[in-house]
């Protein structure tokens, strides 16, 4: 019998009272991640966390107490926002396809500032800002030119996303005088998840040149200009945060060029991050319930899958994760990560070299703190979903599980049954 080394005691610990699988969250790494991200960019700079990445109310809370905003697309975020402390007047809300309802939610629970995405939408925010007696402060969304190299392309292209340059500058009185919705500024995302310093520093050039241009030939107000993001993280797999050392020096010099009120805030800078704030702080526990052979592949089953890690797997966009076990040395074995769930697309890794496992034997992904659980496949096969753990200083400051529950609605009557 194979001695076992233990996984590194408070994963260790943690599973013996919580079980498996869990998803476990250090709040020392989303500090240290925001502190680096600051560094690299020009002082002054506004950083909204997107909640999309986790909308764990202690993340965002731990997120919001060190100085950010927050990023919202619906109003299940804007209520987690609202949990970790954040105000109505600390969101930015963006997003396609706002609903009246929402937006008009929105603004009741104190959102003022939204990204618009048409000239349909800006009218019924709009709408919307009067109902409430207020006014909303709109940063337009402008789909420019795409440069650079990235995981996820977000501009450049027709697009759902935003209004296309030509179109405002062909009528840029159409999104300026809108009763209840005051433009101030605009809002530029043309990637994500940026493969290299270079791509993301050309983005961002891109980006602020395309700013000075609607000012220039559109004359659009520009109080505020959220540059949007592309910082990189490793997902599922061993390896650190990218650095970038060359991004201030770069940023500033390319600002003083095309918006140079901004020293001097008469433009406030704004970037996004979600996946570098908080990607390398989670780690996913998994056990193996079982090893099989099938033909000449070798299959390890997980308590833990698709529904658990990774949304897009189903889709075949997930990246082969890795996995460290509970114990090390021996022989190694290439083998397929499979879930528990009843569906050939329950996949976590093809041709995944791992040392020999067993039943019992507890497997680790890191890097899993951005698009983790809330991006996974929930409510699928009913299955539970993990114990999330929160760690400060290696101390448990928060335990929680997601729950999906039925709100069940009273049926109305017909005209003819109610008669």
């Amino acid at each position: 019998m194979r001695k076992r080394k233990p996984l590194v005691p408070d994963i260790a610990s943690l599973t013996r009272q919580y079980g498996s699988p869990l998803y476990v969250y250090q709040l020392d790494a989303v500090t240290r991640a925001l502190a680096d991200l600051r560094a690299a960019l020009p002082p002054q700079s506004v950083v909204y966390y997107s909640l999309k990445a986790n909308p764990h109310v202690a993340v965002a809370r731990e997120l919001r107490r060190s100085g950010c905003r927050a990023e919202i697309s619906s109003p299940g975020e804007l209520a987690a926002a609202r949990n970790a402390g954040f105000r109505g007047e600390d969101c930015l809300y963006t997003g396609p396809g706002k609903t009246d309802s929402e937006i008009d939610h929105a603004i009741a629970e104190g959102v003022r500032r939204f990204s618009v995405e048409s000239a349909g939408e800006l009218d019924r925010i709009g709408r919307a800002a009067l109902a409430h007696r207020t006014e909303a402060t709109v940063l337009l969304r402008v789909n420019g030119s795409s440069v650079g190299a990235s995981g996820l392309r977000m501009t450049g292209a027709e697009s759902q996303f935003g209004v296309d340059e030509e179109q405002v500058i062909a009528d840029p009185g159409r999104f300026m005088n809108v009763p209840g919705a005051r433009l101030v500024g605009l809002h530029l995302f043309p990637l994500s998840n940026a493969r290299d310093e270079s791509s993301l520093i050309a983005a961002f050039r891109e980006n602020i040149a395309l700013a000075a241009r609607l000012r220039d030939r559109a004359g659009l107000p520009l109080l505020v200009v959220d540059l949007g993001g592309g910082f990189a993280a490793p997902y599922a797999r061993p390896g650190r945060r990218p650095g970038y050392p060359g991004l201030r020096k770069a940023l500033d010099a390319a600002l003083d060029e095309g918006l140079p009120g901004w020293r001097h805030h008469e433009v406030e800078i704004a970037f996004e991050s979600g996946r570098y704030l908080v990607g390398d702080s989670g780690r996913l526990v998994t056990t193996v319930q079982e090893v099989k052979t099938s033909g000449n592949s070798t299959f390890v089953v997980l308590d833990s899958g698709i529904n658990h890690l990774g949304g897009m797997a189903g889709l075949g966009r997930l990246a082969r994760p890795s996995a460290t076990p509970d114990h090390a040395g021996g022989e190694t074995a290439t083998v397929t990560l499979v879930g528990p769930l009843c569906t050939p697309a329950d996949v976590l890794g093809r041709d995944v070299e791992v040392p020999d496992l067993a039943p019992g034997d507890s497997l680790v992904v890191p890097n899993v703190g951005a698009y983790g659980l809330s991006a996974s496949l929930v409510a699928f096969l009913g299955r539970p979903t993990p114990t999330e753990v929160v760690l400060a200083d290696d101390k448990v400051v928060d335990v929680s599980r997601m729950r999906l529950t039925y709100e069940c609605f009273p049926v109305q009557k017909s005209v003819e049954e109610a008669s």
